[in-house]
């Protein structure tokens, strides 16, 4: 059966619908919406053959149809017409970034509540790093006769340090000498590169420092992984109570249960080579917990080896083109926001030599 125009039409009219109404939408409905030019009787063969293929679902005998996931997925991939944020839209967004966002600090649990609160959805925030970080030196400096401190200069500009106590007296030059073994092999590793030969053979060349190596790294791998980590915030889950689906309190019990950031895990790394924005309908979701929902999300650039990522979870039935139109435009304001300004031109007469 051919997927014509026509039922195009009629699949996008029913999706716009149902997303306002939250209601079951009949032939009538469709016939009498201004742009649609169809007989009651055409539409409701064209409901017919769409149901037939998959595209809708008709929840009782006597009630009209409702988008199915193939139906949304349809919607989402070809028919959705853009949203056009008003200018009011617009200004409150930016307002609100301007005045809520001024540090990258505690970023990803309030990029979060804005998204909750511009979308009316549960909303996720992720911030992570790009491939992460490695080590550049090792300083290993002695503290006193009982201790010494080792130095982590990383890839990313940060400086780490850690007092580490000695299990027996090592003098300075053992600790110039590790320091130098480390620097030789250990300097721009990932934590999954050293290995326990390569762990073997600094042990073998640190000489009587030998005994510090596993601590130092033990201490390095767990600083690298941190670096590694990524920061995520989950916020609003209250706003889906709201929604019609969620009336049944023992489906509105199993979502809530479900809307945690161990379930929403694998997001990130869903978006971690996708370019725009992405959808996930219903059973195409990660978390067979939420395969009754939709997920939308995007990324941005936060700048210094970070990226983000902001999505929502919502009803299949979410409207899918404001939707995304706002966290677009969330994505673009903030990537803006962290963009570091260009250095400033020296003017001709003042340039260095």
């Amino acid at each position: 059966m051919e997927l014509t125009e026509r039922k195009k039409k009629v699949l996008r009219s029913i999706v716009d619908l149902y997303i306002r109404t939250a209601e079951p939408v009949g032939s009538k409905a469709i016939a009498e919406m201004p742009d649609m030019k169809y007989s009651s009787a055409t539409i409701r063969n064209e409901m017919a053959d769409l149901t037939a293929m998959g595209y809708l679902e008709q929840p009782h005998t006597s009630a009209g149809r409702i988008p199915s996931p193939a139906g949304y997925r349809l919607y989402v991939d070809e028919l959705m017409l853009d949203y056009r944020l008003s200018m009011d839209e617009t200004q409150k967004i930016s307002d609100a970034i301007e005045s809520k966002m001024q540090q990258v600090d505690r970023m990803v649990e309030k990029v979060a509540k804005l998204v909750s609160q511009a979308t009316d959805l549960p909303a996720i925030s992720v911030a992570s790093r790009h491939g992460g970080a490695t080590v550049k030196r090792f300083e290993l400096i002695l503290a006193g006769s009982g201790s010494f401190i080792l130095v982590l200069m990383l890839s990313n500009d940060e400086v780490v340090n850690k007092l580490i106590k000695l299990p027996l007296d090592i003098a300075e030059a053992d600790l110039k000498l590790l320091a130098a073994v480390l620097n030789a092999t250990l300097t721009e590793l990932p934590p999954e590169g050293i290995t326990p030969e390569l762990l073997d053979r600094v042990m073998r060349s640190a000489g009587a420092a030998a005994s510090l190596v596993p601590v130092v790294v033990d201490f390095t791998c767990d600083t690298l992984r941190k670096q590694e980590r990524t920061n995520m915030a989950v916020a609003g889950q209250m706003r889906l109570l709201t929604q019609p689906e969620y009336r049944d309190i023992d489906k509105a019990q199993r979502i809530m249960t479900s809307l945690d950031e161990e379930s929403l895990s694998n997001l990130p790394a869903i978006m971690q080579n996708a370019n725009g924005t992405q959808v996930l309908v219903g059973p195409e979701h990660v978390a067979q917990e939420l395969k009754d929902t939709s997920v939308v999300m995007t990324k941005f650039d936060i700048g210094d080896g970070m990226h983000g990522m902001i999505g929502v979870v919502g009803p299949t039935r979410m409207d899918y083109a404001k939707v995304t139109a706002r966290l677009s435009y969330f994505a673009e304001s903030l990537s803006k926001m962290f963009a570091k300004p260009d250095k400033p031109q020296l003017p001709e007469g003042d340039k260095e030599n």
